[in-house]
């Protein structure tokens, strides 16, 4: 069986560096103003939350230890869901203040997965 969770981390990865590429540099007021910036931070966001309900999901007792990903699940489907009342000052500082530690977090349990998957002999 392949370990599908290095995916899992480089997707939800991937995610938090664009949505923060995203906003990188632009006022609140210019994200709240730019409806496609906004529109792709949301996507981001939702792969985020997926890539993070997969983890959880997939690992429970691994994924789980990082309190944020279960945040990150609410906010995709608040973002999908709820997306009549979805607040984009919220979401952009979401970005601009939050992300960083569970940037941290998925950056950590990937280097480690990486790590035991080099030092784990192949199955024969």
């Amino acid at each position: 069986m392949t370990d599908r969770l290095p995916k899992l981390l480089v997707d939800a990865l991937g995610a938090i560096a664009a949505a923060q590429e995203f906003v990188a540099g632009i006022p609140l007021e210019g994200y709240l103003a730019d409806k496609m910036r906004r529109s792709a931070v949301e996507r981001q966001l939702e792969i985020l939350g997926e890539a993070c309900s997969r983890m959880l999901k997939l690992e429970p007792a691994t994924a789980g230890a990082i309190a944020d990903l279960k945040l990150a699940v609410s906010l995709r489907n608040r973002v999908i869901h709820g997306y009549d009342a979805v607040d984009d000052e919220v979401l952009y500082f979401t970005v601009v203040d939050d992300l960083d530690a569970l940037k941290s977090d998925l950056t950590r349990l990937l280097n480690a997965r990486v790590t035991a998957s080099r030092s784990t002999p192949p199955s024969t």
